[in-house]
């Protein structure tokens, strides 16, 4: 496996980034062959206070990756929620079109839905969420850890100790229900126009400060009809939870195996 540290210059930002990617070790014989079909891709989100390396220091994730022929990109995001911010940078737009593009620029990264899948913890889960339910059409799985996936509780949590962060990232609150961020009106459309959506996992530990925002998601998806994997069980918001559940993930993942 090879483990690439990666600066480049984002033109959606405006200002040099970072990502960790983890390539498989056919990704030589498939650089090597115009031929060769390119490597399914996940797409692995950190969380508020953490950035593109976090991933790699406090899990195992090279070691669980490596026999499943999959490629791992780590963007650095900042303290964003992925978003195209109310008064800051475009990070969405950075997420889910310029690195994409990038990364299948320098890697033999494969662009079918069928081959490309995002995850993520806490705010990373909901970004993986967002690309998921924002273009089904080019992920065929996603998965949630401990996902801070209701902005606007997220808003009130943080409005004694970081409310000008929060409206920096998201502005008014008020226009936050059925807007670009809200996943619960996300996937009632997708669901009431038919649309496929992807392969959804979401988990929480039942000691989470998140727990109960999850398991409003969860109960909107099931009165949705929406088919979806949910893990629970004890745990809090910590590495040892997340190290645990990205291997389920991996397991869950609908690999197609080496091509």
């Amino acid at each position: 496996m090879a483990l690439i540290h990666c600066d480049f210059f984002a033109e959606t930002l405006g200002l040099s980034t970072s990502a960790t990617v983890l390539l498989p070790r056919s990704a030589q014989a498939r650089t090597a062959s115009r031929k060769a079909r390119r490597l399914p891709v996940l797409y692995l989100l950190h969380g508020l206070s953490d950035d593109h390396t976090v991933w790699q220091r406090r899990t195992s994730i090279e070691r669980y990756v490596d026999p499943l022929n999959l490629a791992v990109v780590m963007p650095a995001v900042g303290r964003s929620y992925y978003c195209d911010m109310a008064h800051g940078l475009k990070y969405w737009t950075f997420l889910s079109e310029e690195l994409p593009r990038l990364m299948q620029s320098f890697f033999p990264l494969s662009a079918r839905r069928e081959d490309t899948f995002a995850a993520g913890l806490s705010m990373g889960g909901m970004g993986a969420m967002k690309l998921g339910l924002t273009h089904p059409e080019r992920f065929a799985a996603v998965a949630s850890l401990s996902g801070a996936i209701d902005p606007l509780s997220s808003v009130r949590r943080h409005a004694t100790d970081r409310p000008v962060e929060m409206r920096d990232i998201f502005g008014d609150p008020r226009k936050l229900a059925g807007g670009p961020n809200d996943l619960f009106a996300m996937a009632a459309r997708l669901r009431r126009a038919g649309e496929r959506l992807p392969r959804l996992f979401l988990c929480c530990g039942e000691q989470d400060f998140l727990w109960e925002d999850n398991v409003r998601l969860k109960s909107h998806l099931e009165k949705l009809g929406v088919p979806f994997t949910w893990r629970q069980g004890p745990g809090s918001h910590e590495w040892s939870y997340w190290d645990a559940e990205i291997q389920n993930v991996l397991k869950w993942l609908p690999l197609r195996g080496a091509r």
